[in-house]
C-alpha cells in the first residue's frame, strides 16, 4: 500500500473554517491503515440509527481489555498479563497471538456507546446515534391572514 506523504489540502483549506482537524484525521487514517490490522473487527448497522463493533479478542480474560471514549473517539486497549506454564511445560509452538493492542475508531455526531459484551472470544461494542430535538427538523405551521 502507498503512503500519502504529500496530499495538498491547501483547496480545502481555503473554503472551509474550523475544520482542519477532520482533514488532519482523514490523513492520519490514511497513513495509519495499513499498519493497523490487528486484532480484526467488524463494523454492522443493525437498525438505523444502531451500530456494532465487533472485535476479535480471543485469549484475552476479564480485566485485560478497556474501553473508554474520549473527544470523540472509542479507544479500546487490550493487554495480556504475564501467564506462566505450569512446571515441566515448554512451549514446542505458540502460535496463537494475543499481543498488547490499541484501536480507535472516530464516532458519528451525536453516536454514544450503548454497552461492550464479550462472548466466544468476540467483543462487542453497541452504538446508537442519538439525535437532540433540538438539532432535528421542524415543521413550522403557515398562518394565512384573510
Amino acid at each position: 500500500m502507498t503512503k500519502i506523504s504529500a496530499f495538498d489540502l491547501t483547496p480545502f483549506y481555503r473554503n472551509a473554517i474550523g475544520v482542519d482537524r477532520v482533514f488532519d484525521r482523514i490523513i492520519n487514517q490514511i497513513d495509519h491503515a495499513a499498519n493497523h490490522n490487528y486484532p480484526p473487527y467488524n463494523i454492522v448497522e443493525t437498525g438505523e440509527h444502531t451500530f456494532e463493533l465487533q472485535l476479535a479478542v480471543a485469549g484475552f480474560s476479564q480485566g485485560e481489555i478497556d474501553v473508554t471514549t474520549r473527544d470523540g473517539d472509542v479507544i479500546i486497549t487490550g493487554e495480556k498479563k504475564e501467564q506462566t506454564l505450569p512446571e515441566g511445560h515448554v512451549y514446542k509452538h505458540q502460535g496463537i497471538s494475543a499481543r498488547k493492542f490499541m484501536r480507535s475508531w472516530t464516532m458519528g455526531e451525536y453516536v454514544e456507546v450503548l454497552d461492550a459484551i464479550c462472548k466466544d472470544g468476540i467483543l462487542t461494542v453497541r452504538f446508537e446515534r442519538v439525535v437532540p430535538d433540538a438539532v432535528k427538523p421542524k415543521n413550522i405551521a403557515i398562518t394565512y391572514a384573510n
